[in-house]
């Protein structure tokens, strides 16, 4: 079973863009990764999903929790 996500990847005609998994369009484009990593997280954090950023090349530069963390930490006491 996939996680619930959304990427920013870099667009192969120009900009980035903002993809939910197995989805064929985008969620929004955007002309630099700042704006599209920024509502990125808006839409990660409103549909509770992961948010996996991606740099030029296609590889996992940092994502985000604002779900369901498979791995939450443990609370403190």
């Amino acid at each position: 079973m996939s996680r619930d996500e959304h990427h920013v990847v870099s667009n192969p005609v120009g900009g980035w863009d903002v993809k939910r998994n197995g989805a064929q369009r985008s969620s929004g484009h955007t002309v630099t990764k700042q704006d599209a990593v920024d509502l990125g997280r808006k839409i990660s954090q409103n549909q509770g999903t992961e948010l996996v950023i991606h740099n030029k090349d296609g590889k996992i530069s940092n994502s985000d929790s604002h779900g369901n963390d498979p791995c939450p930490p443990k609370d403190k006491k």
